[in-house]
C-alpha cells in the first residue's frame, strides 16, 4: 500500500483496528500486536529471519486474522540519530512490506528498545536462555507501545 510517516499513519488509520509491531534483527524478527483500540501492545511471536516472501505471507495471514490496520517497523537509529546498516535493513524491510501488502507501513525510532527489555528481564531474574527466547517479541512490544502512546497523543 504505502510507506508513511507515523503522522501519515495516524491520519489514515480507521477508528478501530490493531497494529502489528516488528523488531527486525539479523537472525530473528520480533512481532507484537496491539489491542483493537490501539492502547496496549503485547508480544506475539518471534520469527526466524528467512525468505521475505515467507514473512510477507505470514504477516498477510496475521493481518486478516487479527483485524490489523497498519504495521510499525522498529527503526534502530544510532544514538546520534544517524542510520547504520541495521537501520537501512529495517527501512528496506518496511519498504518491501509496503509494496507487497495492502496495508500502511510506518517506521518508529526504537533506539535502546532491546537494551531496555534486556535490563527489565535481568531485573526479573530471567536466565540468559529465557531472555534469548523472549527478547525479540518483547522489544517489538516495547517499540509498538511507544508508537501507540504517540498516536494517542496526536489524536487527542
Amino acid at each position: 500500500m504505502t510507506l508513511c510517516t507515523i503522522d501519515g499513519l495516524a491520519a489514515i488509520l480507521p477508528p478501530v483496528g490493531r497494529l502489528i509491531g516488528l523488531d527486525p534483527g539479523k537472525k530473528f524478527i520480533g512481532v507484537a500486536l496491539s489491542d483493537l483500540s490501539r492502547t496496549v501492545a503485547s508480544p506475539a511471536e518471534t520469527l526466524k529471519r528467512g525468505k521475505f516472501a515467507d514473512l510477507a505471507v505470514h504477516l498477510d495471514e496475521l493481518i486478516k486474522a487479527e483485524e490489523v490496520a497498519g504495521i510499525v517497523v522498529g527503526l534502530p537509529l544510532n544514538m546520534d540519530g544517524s542510520e547504520g546498516p541495521s537501520a537501512q535493513s529495517a527501512r528496506q524491510l518496511a519498504r518491501n512490506l509496503s509494496e507487497k501488502l495492502d496495508i500502511a507501513v510506518s517506521l518508529w525510532d526504537e533506539r535502546l528498545s532491546t537494551a531496555a527489555v534486556e535490563r527489565a528481564m535481568i531485573d526479573a531474574d530471567l536466565t540468559r536462555q529465557g531472555r534469548r527466547k523472549r527478547v525479540d517479541k518483547l522489544a517489538a512490544a516495547y517499540t509498538l507501545q511507544g508508537a501507540l502512546d504517540y498516536l494517542t497523543r496526536v489524536n487527542n
